[in-house]
C-alpha cells in the first residue's frame, strides 16, 4: 500500500492502478449516493421511487448508483411490473457483505458525531440487548446479522 501517496492527497479518480484492496472497494461504494442507497436498501426499500423519496437524491444521479450496484453484483435488479416494466432493486449476498462495514460506520458517527445520542439504536430481536463494535449483542452476546436486529428511534432522532 502507498501510504506516502494517501497522505500527499495524490491519488487519482479513480484507483485501477493501486493494489489495494480499500481502493479498489471504494470504485464500488466509496461515495456517499451509493452508501446511502445500500443503507437504505437494508432498512426494505426496493423500489425505485421509494429510494427517490426517502433519500432526495435526484433521479439522474439515484439511476447511476443503482447501475453501478446491478453491474458489480452488489444488487440485482427484479421485475415486479410488466407494461411499463417496473423493477426493484436487491441486495445481493455480495451486498449483504456490507452490514458488518454499514454497521461500524454508524457506530463510528454514534460516537463522535451525535451529539444528542444515536438517532437509531440497533437492537437484537432475540433479546433487545444493544449492538456493540463488535457486531455482537451488548446482553447476549451472540453475533448478529442482518436478520438479527431490528432498528429503533435512539435519543437522538
Amino acid at each position: 500500500m502507498q501510504l506516502a501517496a494517501y497522505h500527499e492527497g495524490v491519488l487519482p479518480r479513480t484507483y485501477q492502478t493501486q493494489n489495494c484492496s480499500i481502493a479498489r472497494g471504494l470504485e464500488v461504494v466509496g461515495d456517499r449516493w451509493t452508501l446511502l442507497v445500500i443503507r437504505t436498501a437494508f432498512e426494505g426499500v426496493r423500489r425505485f421511487d421509494d429510494f427517490q423519496s426517502e433519500l432526495g437524491v435526484a433521479r439522474n444521479v439515484l439511476t447511476d448508483r443503482l447501475g453501478r450496484l446491478c453491474d458489480e453484483g452488489v444488487m440485482r435488479r427484479h421485475r415486479y411490473q410488466e407494461r411499463p416494466d417496473r423493477y426493484e432493486y436487491r441486495l445481493t449476498r455480495k451486498g449483504v457483505e456490507l452490514w458488518p462495514v454499514m454497521m461500524s460506520i454508524m457506530l463510528w458517527g454514534d460516537r463522535h458525531y451525535a451529539e444528542n445520542g444515536p438517532p437509531v439504536l440497533v437492537t437484537h430481536r432475540g433479546c433487545g440487548g444493544e449492538l456493540t463494535r463488535a457486531l455482537t449483542c451488548d446482553k447476549c452476546g451472540v453475533s448478529l446479522q442482518p436478520n438479527d436486529i431490528e432498528p429503533r428511534p435512539g435519543p437522538g432522532i
